[in-house]
């Protein structure tokens, strides 16, 4: 068919208020072209990309490595096909459908996972007419929010005499933005000296590519307790707040992960700080309140793991080896 493009766009519809799309829920949308003088068209088409990527550089001697690596999840192409169509102006709307079932949405400082409509109308090798917009995308399941448990205890050596011992718990392991999350801890100070407890919740970025590792943490805030004194035992309950603003976790990509954890620990002057951390799943805020009906969006169940070799006495969910969907340090190098 012969045209003159005047505008060319592409739209999707909404399946709820954020206008995120979750494993199940179908995209669907238009792709419209308003034309007016009749020309040649040799090509019209849809597509829909779900990609992965991370990049980052690294000092080698004298000289520079790049690290980078790639994945794409999905690639679908609608051919769009019509008949000649004569007239001084015409407006053509093409309807398309996919689903989709891939990592949620996510840009780092080295590495994204994005998702995009693409349209493009090809009137010759030198008159091609494009357009894009990108759709966020997170993945969704039922999560089952188990608590967590994490003991530790200390025996004072130096300028200091008898043992510390800190009993922590949390009630479950996802939470949603802006959500606080409540943090009891069972303290028995045996020892000469006092001890504050302290909080703290951080972020973990890993990035992945040529067998080699780029780790990346920030602290997202701090708090401190009231200090215990000597020889006495004291139960804290704390509400830390997860600031609105902290990027989702994401957990099931092969070749980039957000993390997050929270920490807590005893400050004790002249001694080490003895620590439980815990895994925490960010999940985006929710839309309403009804908990009843709530289905949290969450990185493919409860797979956690701790790819830089920190330890921890808390009862976490299994390992991500389990789901065979994240590579083990050892498929790396054994780096850690």
């Amino acid at each position: 068919f012969r045209m003159t493009v005047k505008h060319l766009f592409v739209e999707h519809s909404k399946v709820n208020e954020r206008g995120t799309f979750s494993p199940g829920d179908t995209l669907s949308g238009q792709v419209i072209v308003v034309t007016t003088k009749e020309t040649k068209v040799q090509c019209f088409f849809v597509r829909a990309k779900g990609k992965a990527k991370v990049t980052w550089c690294e000092k080698d001697g004298q000289s520079t490595v790049v690290h980078t690596d790639k994945k794409k999840y999905f690639y679908f192409e609608h051919i769009i096909l019509q008949d000649k169509n004569k007239g001084d102006e015409m407006c053509f709307h093409s309807p398309f459908r996919f689903q989709i079932n891939m990592p949620s949405s996510y840009k780092g400082k080295w590495g994204s996972v994005t998702y995009s409509l693409r349209a493009q109308l090809t009137q010759s090798i030198w008159l091609i007419h494009k357009t894009k917009t990108e759709f966020p995308f997170l993945t969704k399941s039922e999560f089952p929010f188990m608590p967590q448990q994490g003991m530790t205890d200390k025996k004072m050596k130096l300028f200091a005499s008898g043992t510390v011992n800190m009993d922590v718990r949390i009630d479950r392991t996802g939470f949603h933005q802006g959500e606080g999350i409540k943090v009891v801890a069972s303290i028995q100070n045996k020892s000469s000296r006092d001890v504050t407890p302290k909080f703290c919740l951080y972020r973990k970025h890993s990035y992945f590519a040529d067998k080699t590792r780029k780790v990346v943490t920030k602290t997202l805030l701090k708090e401190v307790g009231e200090a215990i004194p000597p020889s006495a035992c004291q139960t804290v309950t704390r509400i830390i707040t997860i600031p609105p603003d902290t990027d989702p976790s994401v957990l099931n990509c092969n070749i980039l992960r957000a993390e997050h954890r929270l920490k807590v620990y005893l400050d004790i002057k002249y001694a080490s700080d003895p620590e439980v951390k815990f895994p925490i799943v960010i999940l985006p805020a929710l839309e309403n309140t009804d908990k009843d009906k709530e289905t949290a969006y969450f990185p493919f169940g409860s797979a956690f793991t701790d790819a830089s070799g920190e330890t921890n006495s808390a009862q976490n969910p299994p390992p991500y080896s389990t789901y065979g969907m994240y590579p083990t340090v050892s498929d790396f190098g054994g780096k850690s």
